[in-house]
């Protein structure tokens, strides 16, 4: 690389948990710089789950952490050229990829989901996600089992 890597910048903790992954999922949530409608369409979905959930001594934000838990990917695919031909390789993730590709999952398929608003949207997703089901669940067993498909590459790795 010619240019030196960007530092990490650190994330404020959001204001109602005190939690950094908050804020970091808010950011991915948030569309056009809106990040105080984003901040409320996150807590409205909290007290949404919060008022559905099944578990009565765990919290809406351990559902979600769960939910998250639930939706990271381990091994991913990627592609490589080797002697003109593409193989799909499957490679293990870096832990703060796998948190960044599970919220945009979440965050993704809780905007093709049928409800009317999306703090309703995204406050099914994380149940059914913690529940194990759900549109960004399936997405994960699908990386894995495109992963598991591609074992024979493995070999190709950089």
């Amino acid at each position: 690389m010619r240019k030196t890597k960007a530092k990490k910048r650190t994330l404020l903790p959001d204001p109602k948990f005190n939690d950094q992954l908050v804020t970091r999922f808010v950011n991915n949530l948030m569309t056009d710089g809106k990040k105080s409608i984003a901040f409320k369409i996150f807590y409205d979905a909290l007290e949404i789950v919060e008022a559905k959930k099944e578990d009565p001594e765990k919290s809406s934000l351990d559902i979600w952490k769960d939910a998250l838990e639930n939706v990271m990917p381990h091994v991913e695919v990627r592609s490589r050229r080797v002697g003109g031909a593409n193989f799909q390789i499957p490679m293990p993730i870096r832990p703060d990829r796998k948190i960044s590709m599970a919220m945009k999952w979440l965050i993704k398929y809780s905007r093709d989901r049928n409800e009317k608003a999306m703090s309703q949207k995204l406050a099914a997703e994380i149940l059914a996600a913690a529940k194990e089901e759900g549109a960004a669940v399936k997405k994960k067993t699908d990386t894995h089992r495109m992963a598991e498909a591609n074992k024979a590459f493995s070999h190709f790795r950089f």
